[in-house]
Formats: C-alpha cells, sequence, structure tokens
C-alpha cells in the first residue's frame, strides 16, 4: 500500500509540475483601497489573468501532460461547472488529443461557449458538479476515455500549488516576506490542498484559511465530522464552489494542513466583488471573490491591523446577466444601504414631511436608494424605502429614529424575501386611487432634487405611487401617481410646465392599465 503523501512529497511534485505550457505567472498585487479600509495589508493573486480566467488549467494541463501517448491518443474526459472544464479543453488543444466535457445544466453560458471555443465537446447532465460526475464517470467507461479529476488528483493538486510557489517568490519583490495568512476558496479543495501543501513545507508559519459559501460547505462539514459529508444540496450562486461531495485526498490534507475556516454569504460575495472592481477595474465571478469577503470578515471578527493577508482571486468567468443582482445586493452586503418598511399616515403632506425626517436623520445627509409606494388604506400608507448608511449597524439606529418621529418602521435590511421580491413587487390596484394620473419623471440625480419635487406639488393632490430606485447614474427616474382632480386639469398642467423636468404622461399605457391601475 502506498503511504499517504506528506508536505515534502507534494513540494516535489509542486516544484516540478508541468503548468507554464498553458499558464502564465499571474500577479501578487496591492489592493489599496481596500487595505486602507481594513488597516491591514491585502495582496490579491490575480488568476482571473490566466488565459481561460481561471487558476484550473494549472492542475488540468498538470494532469495531462503527464499521460502516456496512448491514453492521449483515446482522449480525456471530465466532469465540470465550468472553469476546470476551460483547461482540459485547453490543455487537450495544446497537446492534440479530443476531451469530452460534462457540465450541469445550471453552468453559465458564458463557460459552455468559452469550453466549445476551445474545442471541447460539452455534454450538460444534472444540476450540480456532483451529478455531472456521475454522467462522466459513465462515460468514460463506454468510451476508454481519460478521465481528468478537477481536485481529487495528486497531479491536479500539485500544478494548482504552483499557486503558492509564485505567491511566496513574489512576496520578495513586494518589498516584504510578511504573510499572516492566505484565504482560499474551496469547493472539492484541490486548490487549497495544493497551497496548503507548499505553504506548510516552506512557509509553516503563514495560516492557510479555507472559504465557503454558507449553501455550499461540504468541506467545513466534513472536516467537523471526521468524515467526508456529501451535501444533498448546493446553492448555485457560487457555481465554481457548488461541490456536494469533497475528495478523498483533498479531504485528507485539508484535515491535517488547513488552520481554519470562513463562511460567508452571498451579500457579502457581492460586496467583495464590488472592492475587487474598485482596486483592479476587473470583475470576478462569485466563487473569485470568496478569499476577499472571507477577509473582510475575519479582520471585522478579529479586529487585526498592520498584519499581511494574500487572497486569490481564482476566477473571473462571470455571466454577466448576474451583474444586476449583484450590483444590488452588494450595498446591502457593505451595509451601505439599509431598508425599511415604513407605516405613514395617508394624509396629504405626510409623504413630504416623511422626506422631512429622512433628510435630518442623525450620521449626515443620507441618499435616498429606493422609495416604492401604492395607494392601499384610507388612514395609512405602507412605504418601502432604502437609504443609504455609512457603517455597520446604522439600519437599527435609523428604525429607533422613525419611531421618535411616530412613523412605526420595520428593519428589513437583512430579510432575503424583502431583497429578493418585495422591492419589485410593491403597487397592485388599489380601488381608492380615483382620479389618477400616472406620470414618469427624469430629474437630475442630486441631493435636494426629491424634495423639491415634493415642494412644488400642489397640497391638494395627493400622491397615490411612488416608484423610485437609484441606479447610480447621473439622471434619477421617478413614476409617479397623482389624483388630480378633472377641475384641476388646468392647474397640473401648469405645474408640469413649471417643474422645469423632462417628463411623460403614461396614464394611457396598456401595462399600467392592467396592473396598476
Amino acid at each position: 500500500m502506498n503511504h499517504p503523501l506528506t508536505p515534502a512529497d507534494y513540494l516535489t511534485k509542486i516544484l516540478t509540475a508541468r503548468v507554464y505550457d498553458v499558464a502564465v505567472e499571474s500577479d501578487l498585487e496591492p489592493a489599496k483601497a481596500l487595505s486602507r479600509r481594513l488597516h491591514n495589508k491585502v495582496l490579491l493573486k490575480r488568476e482571473d489573468q490566466q488565459p481561460v480566467f481561471s487558476f484550473k488549467l494549472r492542475g488540468a494541463y498538470n494532469k495531462m501532460a503527464h499521460l502516456s501517448a496512448e491514453q492521449l491518443e483515446k482522449g480525456v474526459i471530465c466532469a465540470s461547472a465550468g472553469n476546470h472544464a476551460q483547461g482540459v479543453a485547453l490543455g487537450a488543444r495544446k497537446l492534440g488529443c479530443r476531451a469530452v466535457i460534462v457540465m450541469p445544466t445550471t453552468t453559465p453560458q458564458v463557460k459552455i461557449d468559452a469550453v466549445q471555443a476551445l474545442g471541447g465537446e460539452v455534454e450538460l447532465a444534472g444540476e450540480s458538479y456532483s451529478d455531472a460526475y456521475k454522467h462522466a464517470v459513465k462515460l468514460q467507461k463506454e468510451k476508454g476515455l481519460t478521465f481528468v479529476h478537477p481536485f481529487d488528483d495528486p497531479y491536479v493538486i500539485a500544478g494548482q500549488g504552483t499557486i503558492a510557489m509564485e505567491m511566496l517568490s513574489q512576496l520578495q519583490k513586494l518589498g516584504s516576506p510578511r504573510l499572516d495568512a492566505v484565504f482560499v476558496a474551496i469547493g472539492g479543495g484541490g486548490l487549497i490542498s495544493g497551497v496548503a501543501n507548499y505553504i506548510k513545507a516552506v512557509r509553516p508559519d503563514v495560516k492557510v484559511i479555507g472559504v465557503h459559501t454558507k449553501d455550499s460547505d461540504a468541506m467545513l462539514q466534513s472536516v467537523r465530522a471526521g468524515h467526508r459529508v456529501e451535501l444533498a444540496d448546493v446553492g448555485l450562486f457560487a457555481d465554481g464552489t457548488a461541490v456536494k461531495l469533497v475528495g478523498e485526498e483533498t479531504f485528507r490534507i485539508a484535515q491535517g494542513l488547513v488552520d481554519d475556516y470562513v463562511v460567508v454569504d452571498t451579500d457579502a460575495v457581492c460586496a467583495a466583488i464590488k472592492d475587487i472592481f474598485v482596486d483592479t477595474r476587473s470583475i470576478v465571478e462569485p466563487s473569485g471573490a470568496l478569499a476577499v469577503a472571507a477577509i473582510k470578515q475575519y479582520v471585522a471578527k478579529n479586529k487585526t491591523r498592520g498584519e499581511t493577508y494574500a487572497a486569490i482571486l481564482c476566477g473571473a468567468n462571470m455571466n454577466f446577466d448576474r451583474l444586476r443582482f449583484v450590483a444590488e445586493r452588494a450595498e446591502v452586503g457593505e451595509e451601505r444601504e439599509a431598508l425599511f418598511a415604513v407605516t405613514i399616515p395617508e394624509e396629504r403632506g405626510s409623504f413630504k414631511r416623511f422626506c422631512e425626517v429622512v433628510g435630518k436623520l442623525p450620521g449626515g445627509p443620507r441618499n435616498v436608494t429606493e422609495l416604492n409606494y401604492r395607494i392601499s388604506h384610507e388612514n395609512k400608507a405602507h412605504v418601502f424605502v432604502g437609504l443609504t448608511t455609512a457603517a455597520r449597524g446604522e439600519s437599527e439606529k435609523i428604525a429607533r429614529n422613525f419611531e421618535k418621529q411616530g412613523f412605526e418602521a420595520l428593519d428589513l435590511t437583512f430579510d432575503d424575501m424583502a431583497k429578493e421580491h418585495l422591492r419589485h413587487m410593491v403597487g397592485g390596484h388599489s380601488p381608492l386611487a380615483q382620479e389618477e394620473r400616472l406620470l414618469r419623471f427624469v430629474f437630475p440625480e442630486r441631493p435636494g432634487a426629491l424634495f423639491k419635487f415634493l415642494s412644488l406639488m400642489a397640497p391638494t393632490w395627493n400622491i397615490s405611487l411612488f416608484h423610485y430606485r437609484n441606479q447610480g447614474a447621473d439622471y434619477g427616474r421617478i413614476l409617479v401617481g397623482m389624483q388630480v382632480p378633472a377641475k384641476d386639469g388646468k392647474k397640473f398642467d401648469a405645474f408640469l410646465s413649471n417643474l422645469g423636468y423632462p417628463w411623460v404622461e403614461e396614464t394611457a399605457n396598456p401595462a399600467y392599465q392592467l396592473f396598476l391601475k
């Protein structure tokens, strides 16, 4: 029986790994803005710079480069959520062999297209990596192909370990060998196994910290249980790390060499994607941002200052359609936005008074990020409002302040239903919306513009619908329903002319008639 490989064994494999036929030595660069905010030095290992925008080609190619001519002749097969697939496809093209790639049906289209562009034969099967893996094993036996495992293989692990080798060498070039901890995203465990083996062989003083999302923490659960635990389901937002069952070898290594684990949620990952963009102008995929999200959480928990942390940005195969979700949740993840349901009296002028209270909240001026309202009750009005915040924990203070001003307030900042669905659903038909005119306005996005708008309104016109969402642009867009008696028609037209904001009347819009009238 072969003895388990030691860090010294892996060190040899890493030093002799064949990766640079296809991989580049990615940069290790300081995240200046994030470092200033956290009062610790944060270094980013830029694996998003690889030809396939992920670290995965290192391990894949190293495994394939060690196959016999006979094996290469028959071809290779793998199962992958996307990044490993691209690595195998690129390696196969370089080595001139066939590559069959089994991918989950949930894989972003950008990754499928990328694999096909590299010459890989794509088959879609199952909803997760584990489902795809079972199908790939079946195909491997049928077609006599060689399986290239995405993580549970010493050659793959050694290929990924070259990242740590580069990092420790690059530290010298940055002027200081100090490194307190390396944060590494975990799916199946191949990356952290390679990194941990090299670091513990060369710099055992450096902590290796694994990072999971809350809904895909198979390695952490396995380590705690003392045996591999298969998850029933995994989250699909960070699809690159959505693995139900970690590898046997990677579990053994992680159990022995990984110092600690950090678990992060979706909002924290979205905020980390934004942080990385601010420092690099690159957009990483969710799994690629796990390490940065973990550093922020680790610093907040341990109150560290003056330490040096490295985050491996392990992938940047982001599905463009996800950016809308990421941008929206980043503010909440950073606690830069607080969400509330506020109850105000259903009477003329109360909306304006509510805006006055918002303008006078403690902590300095705040931008309104969102304001949703539909008339629904004769006496009470329920307003959905988003406000910018400057520090964590502010939402509770703001809610208390609303209460002091006589407005009942419910803090929705951490309510997933509110963040994902409710904010887009405020509205509907209302029998109270009599003599309603619906208008769409565009106005300069600057402090006081909303208050100016409300100040110019005649007190006799009741606001029956209001929708505003800050889009980060120079101009804001508002949809307003106002109850204007027929006799006030000329007066209302004069108000629109004097307002000075571009407007379009939507009262006759069929969508309004169907869903809001």
